[in-house]
C-alpha cells in the first residue's frame, strides 16, 4: 500500500468518516423506509443470526477491547496514570464526569420522566473519544495539554462506562445467572497462565480465554461485548509506555501493542456497521428521553468535571500545567459528547423501541457540545497551543 494512501485512510479513521457515513445512512434508511431498515437490522442474516446482534456481540468486543488496551498502557511507567498521583486531578475530574450527568437525568427524570425511564440514567455518564479529542484539538490547538487531559478522562470515564454496562444493564428480559461468570475467572486464569509461560501471541488470549469470557457473560446474561476487557490486562506489554494516547510506538512489538495494530484499522472502520445499526431512529422519536440524556451531557458532564476538578485542585492535586479553570470548562463541555458510547448503552437501557429511539436521538443531539464549546472557549479567552504538549 502506498503513502499516499495509508495518509488518506489515516485521515478517515482521524475523522471518524466511516461511522459518520454509517450514522448518515441509518438515518436516511430509518426515515424513508422503516420496514426495511427493521428487517435488515434484525432479520436472520447469518444462519439465526442478526446483523445487530454480529454488530453489538461481536464487533463491539473489539472496539471495547481497543479502549482497554489504552487504559492498561496508561497504568505502565511512562503512562497517563503513572504514578497514580501524577492521575489524581484528571481521575477526580472523570468521578464527577460520570456522577454529575447521572444525577442530573436522575432528579430531572422525577419531575418530567417517570420510572420507565429511570435506567437511562447510566447513557450520559460516558464520552465519545473520537469526537471529543477532535473537537479539543479544533479548539485548543494539537499541542495544547487540555488535549491529552481530555483524552485521558475520556478514556477512564469509559472503563467506568465498561462496569456500568457489565453491571447495571443485564438482559432485562432474562434474570442473571452469576454461576456462569465462573467461565471469566476460568479464561482470565488462561490468560495468565499464556503471560507467566510466555506466550509471545496474543491469539491463544483471544481465541480461548475471549471465547471463554464471552460465553461466560452471554450465559448470564449480561453484555458479551465486555469479553475481552476481562483478558486485555493480562496480555503481555512494554516495560514502559512512550507515546501519547491512540499514537502507534512503532518499536513496541509487545503482544498488546500488536493487538491494537492488528485490530485498531479493522474497529475504525467496522464503527460504520455499529452507526448503521444503532443509530436507525426516526425524526418523530424525539421524546422525552432525549431531553434527559441531552440535559445530562450538556448540563451534568461540564458541571461534575468542573466542580469536581476544581475540588481536587483546592485539596492538593492540582490541574495538569497549563491547564486553567476556564479551560477545565471547556473540556467539561467537549465531554458532553456522548455519541458512540451513549448510543450502545441506550440500546441496552431500554427494550422499548420509543424510549430507545428517543434516548439514542439524545445521544446524537449531544455532538452539539461541540459548537457551545467552540462557543465558550472564544468567550473565555482561551488560547490555541499555548503550551508544548508532550
Amino acid at each position: 500500500m502506498g503513502q499516499a494512501m495509508k495518509e488518506r485512510i489515516n485521515l478517515l479513521r482521524e475523522f471518524s468518516v466511516p461511522l459518520l457515513i454509517g450514522v448518515v445512512l441509518a438515518m436516511v434508511w430509518a426515515n424513508a423506509a422503516p420496514d426495511s431498515y427493521r428487517d435488515f437490522v434484525h432479520g436472520q442474516f447469518l444462519g439465526r443470526l442478526s446483523v445487530h446482534f454480529l454488530t453489538n456481540d461481536v464487533f463491539m468486543v473489539f472496539f471495547f477491547a481497543i479502549a482497554a488496551v489504552e487504559i492498561t498502557q496508561s497504568f505502565l511507567p511512562g503512562g497517563a496514570l503513572h504514578p497514580l498521583n501524577r492521575a489524581v486531578n484528571p481521575l477526580v475530574a472523570t468521578a464527577g464526569g460520570v456522577i454529575g450527568p447521572a444525577l442530573i437525568y436522575l432528579a430531572l427524570n422525577r419531575f418530567v420522566g417517570g420510572p420507565e425511564l429511570q435506567r437511562g440514567w447510566g447513557i450520559p455518564t460516558a464520552t465519545d473519544i473520537a469526537f471529543a479529542w477532535l473537537a479539543a484539538r479544533l479548539i485548543f490547538g494539537n499541542r495544547h495539554p487540555a488535549v491529552s487531559f481530555l483524552l485521558l478522562l475520556a478514556v477512564a470515564d469509559d472503563g467506568i462506562g465498561l462496569a456500568i454496562i457489565a453491571v447495571f444493564y443485564p438482559d432485562p428480559r432474562l434474570a442473571v445467572e452469576p454461576i456462569w461468570l465462573l467461565l471469566i475467572g476460568v479464561g482470565m486464569a488462561t490468560a495468565y497462565g499464556f503471560r507467566l509461560i510466555r506466550v509471545r501471541s496474543y491469539w491463544p488470549s483471544i481465541l480461548i480465554s475471549g471465547v471463554l469470557s464471552w460465553i461466560g457473560l452471554y450465559r448470564a446474561h449480561l453484555h458479551p461485548g465486555l469479553a475481552l476487557v476481562f483478558v486485555v490486562p493480562f496480555l503481555p506489554s512494554a516495560n514502559a509506555e512512550h507515546k501519547e494516547f491512540f499514537e502507534e510506538d512503532q518499536s513496541d512489538r509487545s503482544p498488546l501493542a500488536r493487538f491494537e495494530s492488528d485490530w485498531k484499522v479493522f474497529v475504525d472502520f467496522g464503527l460504520f456497521l455499529f452507526g448503521l445499526v444503532n443509530a436507525g431512529v426516526t425524526l418523530n422519536a424525539v421524546g422525552q428521553a432525549t431531553w434527559l440524556v441531552l440535559a445530562a451531557l450538556l448540563i451534568g458532564k461540564p458541571a461534575g468535571i468542573f466542580l469536581f476538578g476544581g475540588l481536587a485542585d483546592r485539596l492538593g492535586y492540582p490541574l495538569p500545567e497549563g491547564i486553567r479553570r476556564r479551560d477545565l470548562l471547556v473540556i467539561g463541555i467537549i465531554a458532553g459528547i456522548g455519541f458512540t458510547v451513549a448510543l450502545f448503552i441506550a440500546g441496552e437501557a431500554f427494550v422499548a423501541p420509543l424510549q430507545q429511539g428517543a434516548a439514542k436521538m439524545g445521544a446524537m443531539l449531544s455532538c452539539g457540545a461541540a459548537l457551545l464549546a467552540a462557543i465558550a472557549a472564544k468567550l473565555l479567552g482561551v488560547p490555541r497551543d499555548e503550551t508544548p504538549g508532550h
